[in-house]
Parts: structure tokens; C-alpha cells; sequence
């Protein structure tokens, strides 16, 4: 793949097009390479050039975007990013995106407010760019088959102002209870189901920041509390992390792991940007080693970027295990690589091997 990112806008709505088309124009590392207001326009286009990467609207006319989608996977994979808008029903439809092959999801972008033009436009540049380095074989689908207002991307801020560095030599008293904090991004909404949907009713607690849009979060966890034999729910403030209980960290609100006594909870705040992501798993990550020490487990999955490898290493550094998906199983191996070079993972595991792994840290 070439050094810039090629994409092809598929929108039936000319301003969101040209949006789209600004922003993504705006990262020197992408170049937009045409637009189409249909999947028969778009289906033209591909074939004389093939992009790296598709952005692809839900709704349009003559045929809807799901349903290209499940043709293109079948035919011709290529990396797609599905665009929605921000509702209920548009969350549901995009978690039947992922299940046929959309590589991410990202909402369409506002340009009511300079804040939000300016967060969506870096979460859609990301998305973008994660999506490229994809490897479509990881996905289950396949394996079973600006310059128009845009602003620079704000700074990339750390954990540091959600809270504030762990103090070194804090010792955090042993439970009975281990807590299990999961990170993931890119191709983890598929991974991750697999992951529960094999792990037994007693597992320790979960709590888990998959990168994903706000609404699209509580989909998610509908849809995953109905296929696996855990209970699975979007993380509301004061939630109780306790076994057989896996917590999704809310879409566009940041989740921390807090205790009171030998009791472990959530705390769902709003703030910036951390890692350039929100929720962020680096946020996660450092709060369980404030608040759990040894007696978390961290796990990082597949996705792009470094969010989460350095909140890993303070939970190594405070007495937790660490694990980091393999690259071979991997949907991209950006996450979990940073965090190996870091030293942050103590093993390096298989997808396959990771719930049982989860078991076993809560009999430790």
C-alpha cells in the first residue's frame, strides 16, 4: 500500500460529501481520490481504481449501504469505514455493519460547533487511516466468506488530565476480587465477541474501552449481552464491577476504575480528548493501577495508534498482569505493538487464548 492513504467517499448527500472530503483532504497522509452518491457510482469507480479505503454512507438511494457492503466483502474485500448519523436506530444498524464486514464506524460530521467539528474531524482521520492498515483476513466476516473550517487536531493529551500520575511505591491491598480492564479499537468489536461469548457466568469483572462513537456503544453492549452467557452492559456512573458483569465504557465519555473498600466500580466522566480518543484506554488503564494494583489484569487488543501502552505499563508497574493480542490475530497491530516495544505486555497471546487467560486471573 502507498504511503498516502487513498479513499473514495460514498455519500448520497453532496454537503456531507464535501465534508467528508474536506476534512479527510486536510491530513497529508490521505488523499481523497473520488466521491460517489451511490453504490452503483461507487461500484464504477472501483472498478478502474481500487481504493485503500472506503467511507461508506448507511442510507441511499437504489441500494443501501449494508447491503453493498456484504457485496463488496464477498467479491472484492476492501477496507470500509461505515458513516452514520447520530441515532438509536443508526447505532443498531452499524453494529450489523460490523458483523458484515465494516472494518470501523464513525458519525457524520457537524459543523454546529468548532469543538465538535474539530473532534469529529480527528476521529474521522484516524478512523481513516486505522482502517488502511487492516488485515481484512482477521475480520469474521471475511474469514467466513479541512479546508472548509477544519482545524488543526488539538493537542494529544495523556491521562494526565483525567488524573494524576500514580505515585511510585503505593501499595494497594490485596482482594479476593481480580478486575479484568480490556482495551481495544480497530476490528475489536468482532474480537472482543469472540472473546466473551466464550467466557463462563463466574468470571471476574470486566471493564472494557472499545473506541466507538456515542449511542453505538450501547448497541454493542445489547447485542453482546444477548449472544454470551455473561451480563453485558454499557457502564452507567456508579456501576458495580462484579463477576460475570462486563461494563462498556459509554461512547464519548471517559470510564475509570474506582474502589471503595473492597468494593470496585466505574465513574463515567466527561473531559478532552486523551490519546486523541474518548473514552480512552490509557484513562482505564491508569486508574486501575491507582485503584486495583495487583489486583487488575490489563489486556490490549487489536488497534491503531499507542492509546492504552502507556496506562498498561503503570498497571505492570503497580503489580498487575498485562497481555497484548498477538500481531497473527490481530485486526491491526498498532495497540498491542506499542505497548510490547514499551515493555508495558508481560505475555503476548493468540485471540483464541485470551478468555481463558481471563479465567485464570480471577483465580489467582
Amino acid at each position: 500500500m502507498s504511503r498516502v492513504v487513498r479513499v473514495l467517499i460514498v455519500d448520497d448527500s453532496a454537503s456531507v460529501r464535501q465534508t467528508l472530503a474536506d476534512i479527510l483532504g486536510s491530513d497529508p497522509a490521505i488523499e481523497v481520490v473520488g466521491t460517489a452518491a451511490d453504490p452503483y457510482v461507487a461500484a464504477r469507480r472501483i472498478q478502474h481504481e481500487v481504493p485503500d479505503v472506503i467511507t461508506l454512507d448507511v442510507e441511499m438511494p437504489r441500494m443501501d449501504g449494508i447491503t453493498f457492503l456484504r457485496k463488496l466483502m464477498a467479491q472484492h474485500p476492501v477496507p470500509v469505514v461505515m458513516c452514520s448519523t447520530l441515532t438509536e436506530e443508526g447505532s443498531a444498524t452499524l453494529i450489523e455493519a460490523l458483523e458484515a464486514g465494516a472494518v470501523d464506524v464513525i458519525l457524520k460530521p457537524r459543523v454546529d460547533t468548532k469543538q465538535f467539528l474539530t473532534e469529529s474531524s480527528v476521529r474521522i482521520c484516524e478512523a481513516v487511516k486505522a482502517a488502511a492498515h487492516a488485515n481484512l483476513s482477521r475480520l469474521p466476516s471475511v474469514r467466513a466468506r479541512a479546508r472548509t473550517g477544519v482545524h488543526q487536531p488539538p493537542e494529544k493529551l495523556s491521562a494526565d488530565v483525567m488524573l494524576p500520575s500514580p505515585v511510585p511505591g503505593r501499595a494497594m491491598a490485596r482482594t479476593t476480587e481480580t478486575v479484568v480492564c480490556i482495551g481495544a479499537s480497530t476490528g475489536g468489536t468482532e474480537s472482543l465477541k469472540e472473546v466473551l461469548e466464550a467466557l463462563p457466568t463466574d468470571c471476574p469483572g470486566i471493564v472494557i474501552v472499545q473506541h466507538m462513537p456515542e449511542k453505538f456503544t450501547a448497541a454493542f453492549a445489547r447485542r453482546l449481552d444477548g449472544l454470551c452467557q455473561v451480563e453485558v452492559k454499557e457502564a452507567e456512573d456508579g456501576d458495580t464491577v462484579l463477576r460475570g458483569r462486563v461494563l462498556i465504557a459509554p461512547g464519548n465519555r471517559h470510564t475509570l476504575l474506582q474502589r471503595s473498600g473492597a468494593r470496585y466500580y466505574v465513574s463515567v466522566k466527561d473531559g478532552p480528548l486523551v490519546s486523541r480518543h474518548r473514552p480512552s484506554v490509557d484513562v482505564l488503564f491508569r486508574s486501575a493501577a491507582q485503584y486495583a494494583g495487583a489486583n487488575a489484569a490489563g489486556i490490549i487488543m487489536t488497534g491503531m495508534g499507542d492509546d492504552g501502552a502507556h496506562g498498561l505499563l503503570e498497571m505492570r508497574n503497580a503489580g498487575a498482569t498485562t497481555v497484548a493480542q498477538d500481531e497473527a490475530t490481530s485486526v491491526v497491530f498498532g495497540m498491542p505493538r506499542e505497548a510490547i516495544e514499551l515493555g508495558a505486555a508481560e505475555k503476548v497471546m493468540s485471540l483464541d487464548r485470551i478468555a481463558a487467560y481471563i479465567v485464570q486471573a480471577g483465580r489467582r
